[in-house]
């Protein structure tokens, strides 16, 4: 089995390497944009990980750590996909038990993520991985 690596997507080399698999989850974002975008999100608290196998990003995370009144210190994952050509390989699953030990790490109370309502292959893997469904998540969009 090829060594895995999991860290931190800090220089804007690594930060656009992430960029072929996000765009799986995130059809809307333009390249020659993700790097600044994702630099002026990382001033405001969030962080990108990545996990590569053989050298190649295989899985990326985007998250970050905020505090509730009503559950206290939190990391909440903004993004998780995996390479959709790899997928059935374990590395969501890595990606996902790294991130958990991440917000056990920073002494958090609780690890969450939305989902979107028509991912279910999604679910299925959030079930598998022992989590619930808590609540309803609203939007309003504000912008035409």
């Amino acid at each position: 089995m090829s060594s895995i690596l999991i860290a931190l997507a800090e220089s804007d080399t690594d930060i656009l390497r992430c960029f072929p698999v996000m765009l799986q989850l995130r059809p809307h974002l333009v390249e020659a944009e993700f790097v600044t975008r994702v630099r002026r999100m990382q001033a405001q608290g969030f962080h990108l990980a990545r996990l590569e196998e053989a050298g190649a990003v295989r899985a990326v995370a985007g998250y970050r750590y905020h505090e509730k009144l009503f559950s206290g210190s939190t990391l909440y994952v903004d993004d998780l996909v995996s390479d959709p050509a790899h997928r059935s390989r374990g590395h969501g699953a890595r990606l996902l038990t790294w991130l958990i030990a991440e917000a056990r790490k920073h002494r958090c109370d609780l690890f969450e993520l939305d989902s979107g309502v028509q991912r279910f292959d999604a679910h299925r893997f959030y079930f598998r991985e022992r989590m619930k469904i808590s609540s309803y998540h609203f939007t309003l969009p504000l912008q035409a």
